[in-house]
Order: C-alpha cells, then sequence, then structure tokens
C-alpha cells in the first residue's frame, strides 16, 4: 500500500499543450537575445563605402566576442558606433591602431612611414583634392591616440570615415564586433527610399523595409556567388 500511495504522490500534473509551447517560445527568445547580445549580431550594408569588399545589399554576421581574447589589428573589417552620433553603426576597415601615425598623400597611405599595399581598396574619382581643400586625398600625418582606431572605408573616395569625422578616432569600447561572413546577398532595389544615398549615409543597418520587393524579383536579385564568403 505504501509504494502504491509514494507512486501517486511522484505523478505530476500533466502540463497543457499551450504552456508547453509558450514555455518553448519564451525560452528561444531569451537564447535569441543572448546570442544577439553576446555571440553575433546581424547587419545590412545599405551604402557603398566599403565596395569592393561589400556591396549594397550584402547582409553580414559580426562576432561580438572575438575582441574579448584578441585584439583589434590593422586590416580588421569593424562594425563600431559612429563616433559623431554613437545612435548610428558603420562599418569600416581598420588602418592605425593606437601609437600609429597615419598619412595620406596624393591617395596614398602610409602607417608609421611605411606605404601600404591595399589590394582590397578602389579610387573612382581620378580628381585629385589638395589638403587645404579636403582631407580626401591628401590627410596628416596624424598620431593615434592609445585605445583607439583610424577608420577608412574601401571605396576610398565616397567613404565618410576617420578623415572627415569630427571625431576623428573609434574608442575601443565603441567597437561592436568584428565582420565574419556575408550569410545573404540582395541586388539592391534602386526605387527604395531606404536605398538611396541619403538614406543612411554609410550607417550599417539590421533590418531592411523592402522585403516585399526581393520577394516579387526572387531568385534574380539574389547574389549567389556572394553567399557564405568569409570577410577579410
Amino acid at each position: 500500500m505504501k509504494k502504491a500511495e509514494n507512486e501517486k504522490k511522484d505523478v505530476k500534473p500533466k502540463k497543457s499543450i499551450m504552456r508547453e509551447y509558450a514555455e518553448a517560445i519564451v525560452i528561444a527568445v531569451v537564447l535569441a537575445l543572448l546570442i544577439r547580445m553576446f555571440v553575433v549580431e546581424a547587419f545590412k550594408i545599405p551604402s557603398g563605402s566599403m565596395i569592393p569588399t561589400l556591396l549594397v545589399g550584402d547582409h553580414l554576421l559580426v562576432s561580438k566576442f572575438t575582441y574579448k581574447f584578441t585584439e583589434p589589428k590593422r586590416g580588421d573589417i569593424i562594425v563600431f558606433k559612429y563616433p559623431d552620433d554613437p545612435s548610428r553603426n558603420f562599418i569600416k576597415r581598420i588602418i592605425g591602431v593606437g601609437g600609429d601615425s597615419i598619412e595620406v598623400r596624393n591617395k596614398a597611405v602610409s602607417v608609421n612611414n611605411i606605404p601600404q599595399n591595399e589590394p582590397y581598396i578602389q579610387h573612382v574619382d581620378s580628381g585629385m583634392f589638395p589638403a587645404k581643400s579636403s582631407p580626401r586625398d591628401n590627410f596628416g600625418p596624424i598620431t593615434v591616440p592609445p585605445n583607439a582606431y583610424f577608420m577608412l572605408g574601401d571605396n576610398r573616395d565616397s567613404s565618410l570615415d576617420s578623415r572627415f569625422w569630427d571625431h576623428r578616432f573609434v574608442e575601443r569600447r565603441a567597437i561592436v564586433g568584428k565582420a565574419l561572413i556575408i550569410y545573404w546577398s540582395w541586388k539592391r532595389d534602386e526605387t527604395s527610399p531606404e536605398n538611396q544615398p541619403e538614406a543612411f549615409g554609410d550607417q550599417v543597418i539590421e533590418y531592411g523595409k523592402t522585403i516585399g520587393y526581393y520577394i516579387a524579383h526572387f531568385p534574380s536579385v539574389v547574389r549567389w556567388n556572394r553567399l557564405a564568403r568569409l570577410i577579410k
């Protein structure tokens, strides 16, 4: 009798299906938020400042934990809080780290007086601005402060970067993460207000508003050759 009574006591009431679904959804949401906060986050490229490395319509995964174990280095492509407006996220390439001397002469970049080999950049304007009229083609020299970074876009003639910002450098604490991989890429919807050059400038955004256009034109708008491409 006692054994039967104990077995009855061990029996737990069965959860309803709705409760099981609700618990599963809550757990999934919590895990997704934790992953987004501490592991990886997705971003979309809406501007051409990183062409040819990154194209308008590329969707990236950005690692938020890489720099918890290593230091950012020259050549890394990172997402960061825009120094002149921290509410916006930008993406650029690190050209100089703390203590480096940066100089641009006739479009050519030197770090610590060493000319840089930059096979990843492009120049779309053959014109040359003197330093007194624009910092685009002639800039510096300038020394990067400790725990800060000098950033340039790969589309060197069309990038809002450290040459132009009021706050020249990106501080270590402003780094969101390192760009890892292109997981998806759409060709640009030129008719969308979201995709006009003045809409976001060099900002990277987390979600697009033109999904209807892409669904209607699938699969011709997909850049299949860019999927799963590592960013470097």
